[in-house]
């Protein structure tokens, strides 16, 4: 029985169909893991793109508004 054993196991370790699913399952987990030790500089990073990007376009002036009721376009 122990020799029918080893040779399920090696059959089992020759066996590449589940392989792609091993490896998108621990490219997941490391991403997962990364994300979780680099929460609080991500969600920083995160926090300074969104307010530099509310900053650019509250500050842009280039771009005229259009008030029909103001300048009279259509």
């Amino acid at each position: 029985m122990n020799l029918n054993l080893k040779q399920q196991l090696t059959a089992l370790w020759k066996e590449e169909d589940g392989l792609g699913t091993l490896e998108i399952l621990l490219i997941v987990a490391v991403l997962v893991a990364i994300a979780i030790i680099f929460r609080k500089w991500i969600g920083a990073w995160f926090t300074k793109l969104i307010g530099d990007a509310e900053t650019n376009l509250d500050g842009n002036n280039s771009v005229p508004v259009c008030d029909p009721k103001i300048t009279g376009c259509k």
